[in-house]
């Protein structure tokens, strides 16, 4: 099957982000609300030992990302990502000192069937290696203002609603380095002199620093069964979305089968939603903790 090496990628980047994701969860958690440092949330953070051990399991999921995305479609390789909730689910479990629940293995049961359904009756192509600058600039002058929005919003919002803005801008910022990602690793083919020259390598950087930085404020505003589900439903689902608008990529499926699609993803974001609410849902043991 000609998605097998973007497949066998995207699962274990998933694998990877789950553990980064719990590591890192925990460690902004335990901050103290008056007490950061100096440098805000990331200040604190890069002080403690796990949240670094946490990013370096995440940043091996980057590499195996980009490896999938080099080799599949963004429409593919995100939507396959979100499987990370299945490898969270017993790591959320085992933290919270429980066993995983039955609702929960019917929810991951719904994530595996829709998934598989996605894969196989959407079969999702590849399109353009590389975004035009005017589709990039049509989406920044579309995307910054929203997203400059939604942070203004978070700044005086509740516990609640700071969470959830900030989890639905960390995701779009996940989403937007994912295509980036992908003409990234299309540029290290074309050669050293088109990768320093193009500004494609260099916005991913500030991206993705853009996107680490929001996540880490989310999980640190405390409301995790807001900013988890936003985040993990926003990025694939805007991912998805520029990889057809800016690249081009397609489902390859007959009118016969299009019912049977439009039920995976449904299925696919309901399972998504339940499943992240539930991994939010649990703080471990450390997390209750006096921060140290």
């Amino acid at each position: 099957m000609m998605h097998l090496p973007a497949i066998g990628f995207a699962l274990v980047a998933a694998l990877c982000v789950a553990m980064s994701a719990v590591s890192r969860q925990r460690e902004a958690a335990r901050l103290p609300e008056g007490r950061l440092g100096r440098f805000g949330v990331i200040g604190s953070l890069v002080r403690r030992p796990n949240w670094w051990l946490g990013t370096a399991v995440g940043a091996g999921g980057y590499v195996f990302q980009a490896l999938a995305l080099g080799r599949g479609s963004v429409l593919l390789v995100q939507s396959l990502l979100v499987t990370s909730l299945l490898f969270a689910l017993p790591l959320a479990a085992a933290f919270a000192g429980r066993s995983v629940r039955r609702a929960e293995w019917v929810w991951a049961g719904a994530l595996v069937f829709s998934i598989v359904v996605f894969v196989v009756v959407g079969d999702p192509r590849q399109g353009k290696q590389h975004v035009a600058p005017s589709h990039w600039a049509v989406t920044a002058a579309i995307g910054v203002p929203l997203l400059l929005i939604c942070l203004f919003a978070a700044r005086g919002g509740s516990g609640h609603r700071r969470a959830l803005l900030l989890g639905l801008a960390s995701g779009t910022m996940f989403a937007v380095a994912a295509v980036l990602t992908k003409s990234t690793v299309a540029l290290i083919g074309d050669g050293a002199a088109e990768l320093l020259t193009s500004p494609v390598p260099y916005a991913l950087v500030v991206v993705g620093l853009t996107a680490v930085t929001l996540q880490q404020n989310a999980y640190h505003a405390g409301d995790l069964q807001a900013s988890l589900p936003a985040a993990t439903v926003a990025e694939p689902v805007l991912a998805a979305t520029l990889g057809v608008l800016l690249l081009d990529e397609y489902l390859d499926i007959d009118r016969d089968h299009l019912v049977a699609l439009v039920i995976a993803l449904a299925t696919m974001v309901a399972a998504t939603l339940a499943l992240a609410r539930s991994a939010a849902a649990d703080p471990g043991p450390a997390e209750a903790l006096p921060a140290t």
